[in-house]
């Protein structure tokens, strides 16, 4: 079969991956994989249950629930027609998916629901360091309950793992986006002042001057702070329970010590938030500096064809997260009992075999390197310490005529003792 010269020219391109999406290399995965398990155990901890969505929806679920005049939607979704007509999309979020579930399997009914949920999102943005195509999050969502006292449960819980990865340097921002009623008279006032001092308005903010104008408020533009400054407070207009519940929400933070600053220009990128917006920001990562973010959006569930339930939620960039880690020196990864067992023969390789599936058994925490090379003792012993091993458990010939294995310490941590597997598996014990 010829190959057409686009095919030739394809096949001379040097294989990667898409900009912005990004391969994790098996050097660095025991940060990740010690980052995701300290997250889990903590919000497994407060109650909340993990659930799994799927990574493509319908690009009316993402429509629906982030507003058709969000950035995402209009600019950053990767989206496509299937044969039969019908629109579907990568998520750029976790949030819509998850209303979805909650109404196709009508969970709300069941009472609250506290669940959390991981994985890959995308957004076709331009890449730089902290912000990807491809990027990561855990994400808490809340359902069926309306009280602050929840809203500052999720801050407690973020600040508790702040504390429990030894984090520093982070600030917990917080507004009110009030009722939608409120929201409404006061994007009129807004409008009418960004319309008095229309000359000083970027691109951008022309732009969202007629579709969204509270994200002028959240602009990047130095030029611009100024203006934005002195714009009319959402503040200020407010209804009297959004009122009370922002005051609830700080009297309960007040009560954590958790201390915050009030951001009225945070009015989060989508459309769906009322009431309680936040981010935890920091310093230490130039301008990518939210590592988390939510609020409330209490009439998406129904909105979206669900029965009214009042929610909140928020998302954590495990990218942003580990850079701040490497950034702060924290998190190193603790070395765990590492074993490579060393064969020379067909009959040790067996052997070996036997050994492993038992010291699986009685050492669930250990790592084990079982050579697969079949290569001499001294290339063997290359890659035990290649692969940074703390023990060489080594079957040779004098070893399997005498039920034995011989223990060489591949750390300073002793000299080659020669036993049989029982005292083997107490000296492991011992120096786990």
């Amino acid at each position: 079969m010829l190959k057409t010269p686009n095919t030739y020219q394809q096949m001379s391109k040097k294989i990667q991956a898409i900009r912005g999406m990004n391969d994790l290399l098996p050097k660095d995965s025991a940060l990740w994989l010690l980052l995701e398990k300290a997250i889990f155990d903590l919000f497994i901890s407060y109650g909340y249950q993990n659930i799994r969505t799927p990574i493509v929806e319908r690009t009316d679920t993402f429509c629906r629930a982030i507003g058709g005049a969000t950035d995402i939607v209009e600019k950053e979704m990767y989206s496509w027609t299937e044969s039969s007509g019908e629109s579907l999309s990568l998520r750029p979020e976790g949030t819509a998916g998850c209303v979805r579930m909650m109404i196709e399997h009508n969970l709300p009914r069941e009472g609250i629901q506290k669940v959390f949920y991981q994985g890959a999102m995308f957004r076709h943005e331009r890449p730089q360091k902290g912000r990807y195509r491809q990027f990561h999050q855990v994400g808490i969502e809340v359902f069926g309950a309306i009280d602050a006292k929840v809203d500052a449960e999720l801050m407690m819980m973020t600040y508790a793992l702040w504390q429990v990865l030894g984090l520093k340097n982070i600030v917990l921002e917080i507004n009110t986006l009030g009722s939608s009623e409120a929201r409404t008279a006061y994007k009129k006032v807004l409008v009418t002042y960004f319309n008095q001092h229309k000359e000083q308005l970027d691109g951008d903010s022309l732009r969202r001057l007629k579709t969204n104008p509270l994200r002028i408020l959240d602009s990047k533009n130095k030029v611009m702070h100024s203006l934005i400054s002195n714009a009319p407070k959402l503040m200020d207009c407010l209804d009297e329970e959004s009122a009370q519940h922002f005051e609830q929400f700080k009297t309960y933070l007040d009560a954590l010590n958790i201390a915050y600053v009030i951001n009225t220009r945070l009015v989060r990128g989508l459309d769906y938030y009322n009431r309680t917006v936040f981010e935890w920001t920091t310093t230490d990562l130039g301008t990518q500096g939210t590592i988390c973010a939510g609020g409330r959006y209490d009439g998406l569930v129904e909105k979206m064809g669900g029965i009214p339930t009042p929610a909140v939620g928020l998302a954590i960039g495990l990218e942003r997260l580990v850079l701040l880690l490497e950034a702060q020196n924290l998190m190193a990864v603790e070395p765990t009992l590492s074993i490579y067992l060393v064969a020379l023969g067909e009959k040790a390789q067996v052997k070996s075999m036997q050994i492993a599936s038992t010291l699986h058994d009685v050492l669930p925490n250990a790592i084990f390197y079982n050579d697969i090379t079949l290569g001499s003792f001294q290339s063997q012993f290359k890659k035990a310490d290649k692969a940074k091993a703390h023990f060489a458990l080594i079957l040779g010939e004098q070893e399997l005529n005498n039920n034995q294995v011989s223990i060489k310490p591949l750390k300073g941590q002793g000299v080659q003792q020669t036993m049989d597997l029982e005292e083997a598996i107490k000296y492991f014990k011992e120096n786990t």
